[in-house]
């Protein structure tokens, strides 16, 4: 089974509260660590959650408030001062360049590693073999961005009946054929290629992350049909004025666009730190879209044992 899971490392918005930080997600998949927004204080829970400072990564920063990027410059003088030496990619909207560059220099850190900064426009902004990340403009108050990070496609089911059929027995080979390469029957010397076993290849699961926003429908359709959508719910009903004041979303606002955009499952994040407890926020929301729950900090979902 694929290692595919989110971490809350920080759901309060704009002030920290006693069990909230400021704003990070992260998402481990097979030990490559996708960093969404860096809230101050990030590098300190990114270390309690054992996500450690030398994999494979990058940093995708959604807008540039303090309390979604300010965190970014502790983050890379800890993976300096654990001697990390892969190279890190950070992606942001206009501004995130000059951001590392001055601070860097006002602070005069030195670094360990190659840091490659770009600011990005919508679309396909980062590929890996094992996954993809897609910008698209959000509503809010500054240049801003939500993302889609996609799985890669992954292979059709095998057919263990038509593997035996043709010759190939149990072991090696159906791994081989799984990872989509030809092997040569034991039984009869005959090629037998994948497609002779597999099934139509499957899509890869969906993660969308909203960043701070309205609702719209530009997003509605960038998160059709994602199987996770981490969405801003600042507000509850009681606050809706406030919501679209400061550009943010009520749960509810969230639980409508997740409803329209028909996702699996929603995860609210983002409090104000007037709520103490979310509870009426979720409330709301699953009068709307059911399967709808709060993210709180350190709490971690498995995307992997979902079906």
């Amino acid at each position: 089974m694929v290692d595919f899971k989110i971490h809350f490392l920080g759901t309060s918005s704009a002030v920290p509260t006693k069990d909230r930080g400021l704003s990070c997600v992260a998402i481990n998949y097979e030990n490559i660590v996708a960093f969404f927004d860096c809230g101050e204080g990030s590098q300190r829970e990114i270390n309690e959650a054992g996500l450690g400072f030398n994999k494979e990564g990058a940093v995708f920063i959604s807008h540039m408030h303090g309390d979604h990027v300010v965190g970014l410059l502790g983050l890379l003088q800890t993976m300096s001062m654990n001697r990390r030496e892969k190279s890190l990619q950070i992606f942001g909207p206009k501004g995130i360049i000059d951001f590392v560059k001055l601070n860097r220099a006002i602070l005069r850190f030195g670094l360990t590693f190659e840091v490659n900064v770009s600011e990005i426009k919508p679309g396909l902004i980062f590929k890996h073999p094992k996954f993809q990340v897609f910008a698209q403009r959000s509503e809010h108050s500054t240049e801003s961005f939500s993302y889609v990070f996609e799985e890669a496609e992954k292979p059709g089911k095998f057919n263990t009946r038509k593997a035996l059929k043709l010759g190939v027995p149990e072991g090696p080979l159906w791994s081989k054929l799984q990872h989509g390469m030809k092997i040569v029957s034991p039984k009869n010397g005959r090629i037998v290629r994948p497609e002779q076993v597999l099934g139509p290849s499957r899509r890869g699961k969906r993660i969308g992350i909203s960043g701070d926003t309205r609702p719209s429908q530009k997003l509605k359709v960038f998160f059709e049909r994602c199987d996770v959508l981490i969405f801003d719910s600042t507000y509850s009903d009681e606050h809706s004025e406030n919501a679209s004041e400061n550009m943010h979303s009520t749960s509810r606002e969230a639980a409508t666009l997740a409803k329209k955009a028909r996702v699996k499952k929603l995860i609210l994040t983002h409090f104000s730190a007037r709520y103490k407890n979310v509870s009426t926020l979720v409330r709301q929301a699953r009068a709307v879209f059911p399967d709808s729950i709060a993210a709180r900090d350190g709490m971690v979902y498995d995307v992997s044992a979902e079906s």
